[in-house]
């Protein structure tokens, strides 16, 4: 949750040749003003500017170039007197192969097969682990984007309560000052006589 003006930074260690990946999404905002925008930087650990995002929700992904600790922050200079609350999701992962050791010396015919078949077994084993990872990271930007929605949801069905709740007030109301104003029209002297109008 960020408060009106605030920022917020994170860190988080990363090895050369890792991807570096940060999703975002404001949720709700509540307050006066109610800008959805997000201000977020990633610097690298020589504090370079990595990358930066200007909005609602958003992904930033890139190669790691230096091992050290990559500093997120989130920004909320939008919105001055409403406070946000953001999902986040961040970390790195590997997305090469690593390559299989090769077999040095003489090994009979049995013993490559049998070391052949291992290597694919691994390197299928990694790309099924990276496959599930990256589903997984997919699965959570579309939790985040549901949550949002229901919020937004959660904040439109109040507001319809309260117009719904004030235009039937104003309908009953109305209704009922029509009704006087037409029965001070038809004024009546004595039953037998005829109304004025």
């Amino acid at each position: 949750v960020l408060p009106a003006a605030a920022t917020e930074c994170f860190w988080h260690f990363a090895h050369h040749g890792e991807r570096f990946y940060l999703s975002f999404m404001v949720q709700w905002v509540t307050g006066v003003g109610l800008d959805r925008h997000l201000s977020v930087t990633v610097n690298a650990p020589s504090s370079l500017l990595i990358s930066t995002v200007d909005d609602a929700k958003g992904q930033i992904n890139f190669e790691v170039k230096e091992t050290g600790f990559y500093q997120m922050c989130l920004s909320n200079f939008h919105n001055r007197f409403s406070t946000m609350q953001v999902f986040l999701s961040f970390g790195v992962y590997y997305d090469k192969n690593p390559n299989p050791s090769k077999v040095k010396g003489e090994d009979t015919k049995e013993e490559e097969k049998l070391n052949n078949t291992l290597s694919i077994i691994e390197s299928a084993a990694n790309k099924v682990q990276r496959h599930v990872f990256h589903m997984f990271r997919y699965y959570s930007f579309g939790r985040m984007r549901k949550s949002a929605d229901y919020f937004l949801l959660q904040s439109n069905s109040q507001y319809i309560t309260w117009w719904s709740m004030a235009l039937s007030l104003l309908i009953i109301t109305s209704g009922y000052l029509q009704l006087l104003f037409l029965k001070s029209l038809i004024v009546n002297k004595a039953e037998n006589e005829k109304p004025r109008c």
